[in-house]
């Protein structure tokens, strides 16, 4: 019978384990993934499954890695992520956690938009670090991502966004995280895509300042390309300021829509 092992079609006899099959293929492998998830050596092998055999430390090689990232996908949906373009307009708090969620998770081209740079402030909630402050944070989100997953493409911009450059710099993504702290520039970028970029559907957040409940940051859809994210409520004023884990909330909840929206899923 055939499965597909570590990305490789591999013909295996009927009745075949998981642990003989590590035991021919990559003695010593201590993580045994089948179809997405963690089993035992005991595990009978069927058709068609997808098997990924691992030894912890191991450092792999350029080939291996991109297939060993995605191994705990469920199985499907690597084809599809890798092949999606996903545009970030603005990498600060929510942006930047969105962009590392994305490249973790396999998207394969990223479009990141900003023209801020990295200040000492930006540390309590945003994805840099202190050897990058007065950086461009593009250019500092974009090599804190290739030491992720060097597999993903990303396109770079330090530019303001306005409504004239917007639809060239967005014009090959499908999904376009929405992700300014100011509540003029989120109403533009939405206003822009949704006029000027017909096949493009925008995830924006409102409302996650503070530390308010986790629960009350929901995932909303306002229109069929439109989805809102937030309690809708909590906007960043004098006394409610923002803080890494309420907009790592926020961030979550837009990339997980992202990836709902690239493989074609609405909210529940």
């Amino acid at each position: 019978m055939n499965i597909r092992l570590n990305e490789k079609l591999a013909t295996i006899t009927d009745g075949l384990t998981m642990g003989e099959l590590a035991a021919c293929h990559k003695p010593g492998a201590d993580v045994l993934i089948l179809n997405g998830f963690p089993v035992p050596a005991e595990t009978i092998l069927h058709e068609g499954d997808e098997v990924f055999l691992i030894l912890r430390g191991e450092i792999p090689s350029e080939a291996e890695l991109e297939g060993l990232m995605a191994a705990r996908h469920t199985p499907g949906v690597h084809a599809r992520l890798k092949a999606a373009t996903v545009g970030i307009a603005g990498v600060g708090g929510l942006g930047s956690a969105v962009a590392m969620a994305l490249a973790r998770v396999g998207v394969g081209n990223l479009v990141i938009a900003d023209f801020d740079v990295v200040e000492p402030s930006n540390l309590n909630r945003q994805q840099y670090f202190i050897d990058q402050i007065g950086l461009p944070k593009v250019q500092a989100l974009a090599a804190n991502l290739g030491r992720i997953n060097p597999y993903v493409a990303v396109k770079v911009h330090a530019i303001l966004l306005d409504p004239a450059n917007i639809p060239a710099i967005f014009s090959g993504c499908t999904v376009i995280v929405e992700a300014f702290d100011r509540a003029e520039m989120k109403a533009m970028l939405v206003d822009t895509v949704l006029e000027q970029l017909s096949g493009a559907t925008v995830i924006a957040a409102s409302g996650l300042a503070g530390h308010g409940p986790n629960n009350a940051i929901v995932t909303s859809k306002i229109s069929g390309r439109l989805y809102l994210v937030g309690d809708g409520i909590s906007e960043a004023q004098p006394g409610s300021g923002l803080m890494a884990p309420r907009v790592g909330i926020a961030a979550g909840h837009q990339a997980n829509q992202v990836v709902r929206c690239i493989l074609g899923e609405g909210v529940a």
